[in-house]
């Protein structure tokens, strides 16, 4: 399921478990936020009715973006003027729109991932001691690259002789 959703003058496309940032928002890194200001809202090619839809997240952290410098100059008057501006922002986590969460996905692949590096240990230990490195970049042929086709240009100053001789 997916979000448009508007804070701070911007629109952003959303879904559970995506990370945006936006302008600044009130509250510390860990405090849960309810965005509600819902434009649209759909899962695949349908929409979904948006009233009453909120987007929950969580603040992650806030910062600063980068610095902005603002540079004016007036010809001739020995007018000069500089400033700099960092623009606050907050980095939010989309946890849920409306009542669907965002799932977990790695927790599951890493339980799998463990029993298969233990099985793939003991088979190394039988396969018999690793050959020297030199050998094996030695073992690796080496393609030939075949002859170019093209005729090499003749050198600049073999050229300039040709042609005084033709005159």
């Amino acid at each position: 399921m997916f979000a448009v959703l508007r804070t701070g003058g911007k629109q952003y496309r959303v879904s559970p478990g995506d990370k945006i940032v936006v302008e600044k928002l009130d509250g510390n890194a860990g405090d849960k936020v309810t965005l509600g200001d819902i434009l649209l809202a759909g899962d695949g090619g349908t929409m979904k009715d948006v009233k009453g839809l909120t987007v929950s997240a969580e603040i992650v952290a806030q910062g600063k973006g980068e610095k902005v410098t603002v540079f004016k100059k007036r010809r001739r008057h020995n007018y000069r003027r500089k400033k700099g501006h960092r623009q606050l922002h907050t980095i939010l986590h989309i946890l849920a729109i409306g009542d669907q969460k965002a799932e977990k996905k790695a927790a599951p692949a890493k339980a799998e991932a463990k029993p298969a590096k233990a099985e793939a240990a003991p088979a190394a230990e039988a396969a018999p001691a690793a050959e020297p490195k030199a050998e094996k970049k030695a073992a690796a042929p080496k393609a030939e690259k075949p002859a170019s086709t093209k005729k090499a240009a003749p050198a600049k100053g073999a050229a300039e002789k040709a042609t005084k001789t033709k005159k």
